[in-house]
């Protein structure tokens, strides 16, 4: 079952259908509206042609409305563009993948955090800092959750 970006909805009417209300000259291909992400208004630029939008206040920002699907609703890929109609069936069986203990997101979250500790870890060491026995302990935590999901994601 792919992914068709042709059966995404007009970024227009999509982003009308969220409630908000798209500012700016008629002809004009950026209109501004109000920043779900923060609250701000009229801080978020909409392309009413491609549907990509920044808020130039908070930094949100993606390339089209399954993007803004995905932020807005804190979906995975797959759920988003079920939800927007663009995940078609084509009649084939679904691969069979293997379950994941964390979603892509969540995994990414984990190795962030694991990793930083880890690097921190190395500069102490590289500044003749002697890691305590906890320090050393809490290090081999991080590499084990770091090669589980290696394992759960390759």
């Amino acid at each position: 079952m792919p992914f068709d970006r042709a059966h995404l909805p007009d970024p227009t009417t999509y982003f009308e259908n969220q409630g908000l209300i798209l500012k700016g000259p008629r002809s004009a291909k950026w209109k501004t509206t109000t920043c779900n992400f923060h609250g701000g208004s009229d801080s978020l630029r909409v392309n009413v042609a491609s549907g990509a939008w920044v808020c130039m206040s908070c930094g949100e920002k993606g390339g089209d409305v399954l993007a803004y699907k995905m932020k807005v609703d804190g979906k995975e890929f797959v759920d988003a563009a079920k939800a927007l109609g663009c995940w078609v069936d084509d009649g084939r069986p679904p691969v069979a993948t293997k379950p994941t203990p964390l979603s892509p997101r969540q995994a990414l979250s984990v190795m962030a955090f694991e990793s930083t500790l880890a690097a921190v870890a190395a500069g102490n060491v590289a500044n003749g800092v002697t890691l305590t026995d906890a320090d050393r302990l809490r290090l081999m935590v991080a590499a084990n959750r770091i090669n589980r999901l290696v394992e759960a994601f390759a």
